[in-house]
C-alpha cells in the first residue's frame, strides 16, 4: 500500500469510542452493568480503548453514550485525557448515526472511531499506528483493520470483507465466504459524513459508499483478536488476559 511517497504523517489526534450499544447478546450481564464497563482481566473494556488511544497521541476524545448512560460517563470522566467530549443520544443512533452527530467534535481531518469492546493483544497502541502509517488521504475515505477469520478466536462466521493485493476491500456477497473480519478499528475522513442522512444509520452505509468509489481500504490485523460481544467470546477474551504474559492489551 503506498501513498506516492509521501513522508509518514503522525497518527490522528481526534478519535471517538462506539459506547452506546446496549449489547443485547450479552444480556445477562449488561442487565445491569452497561457493555463498556464489563471487564476483561481486571480491566473495563473501554478502558481497553482508551489506553490504545493514548499510546499514539490522541488528545480529543468523543464516546458517545445511550443505555446506562450516566455510569459510562462518569467513568470516562475519571480517565486524565485533554479533551473528552460526551455525545449522549437520547435515541440510539447505530455507527454511522452516532458518528455523524460527533462531527461537530471530530474536526476536519481524519479520526479513528473504535468499537468499545474489543480485545487485542501486545503492546498499546501498535495497531493503531500501523492504521496510520497506512493511511492515505489522498487516495482512502476508509481504512478498516482487518483480521483474518481462521486466526480469530471463537469466530465461527462467514466474514466480511475479502483484501485485494493494493489494500481495497470489497464487501462479502451474500451466501459467500470471506477470509478477513473486521476488527472494530478504523481510520475514517470526515468527509464522507458531508450529506449524512439525520437519524440512525450504520457505518456499513458509509462503508459501501466508499468501495464504490474505490476508496475503502483495509490492512491485515497483525495478532491476537477477540470480539467479547458474545458470553462465550467474553470467557475466551478473559482466559487470554490470564494467560498473557505481558498483560498488554491490543
Amino acid at each position: 500500500m503506498s501513498c506516492g511517497g509521501r513522508p509518514a504523517t503522525p497518527p490522528p489526534h481526534r478519535a471517538m469510542i462506539l459506547a452506546a450499544g446496549r449489547g443485547k447478546r450479552l444480556a445477562s450481564i449488561t442487565a445491569t452493568t452497561p457493555k463498556p464497563l464489563i471487564r476483561v482481566g481486571g480491566i473495563a473494556l473501554i478502558d481497553q480503548a482508551l489506553t490504545q488511544l493514548q499510546a499514539v497521541g490522541v488528545t480529543d476524545y468523543v464516546v458517545n453514550t445511550h443505555y446506562l448512560a450516566e455510569r459510562v460517563e462518569d467513568h470516562v470522566r475519571r480517565w486524565k485525557v485533554p479533551r473528552l467530549h460526551i455525545s449522549r443520544e437520547p435515541e440510539l443512533l447505530d455507527t454511522g448515526g452516532g458518528v455523524a452527530r460527533a462531527r461537530r467534535w471530530l474536526g476536519l481531518t481524519p479520526f479513528f472511531v473504535l468499537n468499545s469492546d474489543l480485545v487485542w493483544m501486545g503492546p498499546p497502541g501498535r495497531a493503531l499506528q500501523r492504521l496510520a502509517d497506512a493511511w492515505c488521504d489522498r487516495t482512502m475515505d476508509a481504512l478498516l483493520l482487518v483480521a483474518p477469520t481462521v486466526a480469530v478466536r471463537g469466530y465461527n462466521g462467514p466474514g466480511d470483507f475479502t483484501l485485494g493485493p493494493e489494500g481495497r476491500v470489497q464487501r462479502r456477497l451474500p451466501g459467500a465466504m470471506t477470509p478477513f473480519v473486521f476488527t472494530g478499528a478504523q481510520i475514517l475522513t470526515p468527509r464522507v459524513f458531508v450529506g449524512a442522512p439525520p437519524g440512525p444509520f450504520s457505518l456499513n452505509r458509509i462503508y459501501d459508499q466508499a468501495a464504490a468509489r474505490g476508496r475503502l481500504f483495509g490492512i491485515r490485523h497483525e495478532g491476537d483478536w477477540i470480539d467479547a460481544g458474545t458470553p462465550e467470546r467474553l470467557h475466551l477474551a478473559s482466559e487470554a488476559m490470564i494467560h498473557s504474559r505481558q498483560g498488554n492489551l491490543w
